[in-house]
């Protein structure tokens, strides 16, 4: 694994956010003063390719970084807040909708959060 893959993963996995790759790099560069913003994405790459961490893409917005275990994502549609949720595993249901197996998914459900529908009805 590359030089800075250790430490990405440990700040990914204890994190309870979902960090974008300049929040990793910000976050290194305290004890890593001379990582650069490139060895971030490259890291953050061959972690997910690698199948240690994952990566949460939504329209518009920096991609953002998460740990393995499973869970589902609540995005604001209005702030772009990602919050994890938990659906339970919903792998048997799918597949017998299918009637094939299914390997993964990536579920994230679009709503308002409490923050967004306060600015709203004050």
């Amino acid at each position: 694994m590359k030089r800075y893959a250790n430490a990405i993963l440990t700040l990914i996995n204890e994190s309870s956010n979902h960090l974008t790759a300049e929040q990793v790099f910000l976050e290194l560069k305290k004890t890593e003063p001379k990582i650069v913003l490139a060895s971030v994405y490259n890291n953050l790459n061959a972690l997910t390719e690698k199948g240690l961490i994952r990566k949460v893409s939504l329209d518009g917005q920096a991609d953002r970084y998460d740990k393995i275990k499973k869970h589902d994502h609540l995005v604001c549609r209005k702030c772009g807040r990602l919050a994890d949720f938990e659906f339970g595993d919903l792998t048997e249901n799918l597949s017998a909708q299918l009637h094939s197996d299914v390997f993964k998914y990536d579920l994230k459900v679009f709503y308002e959060c409490s923050e967004c529908r306060n600015k709203i009805n004050n």
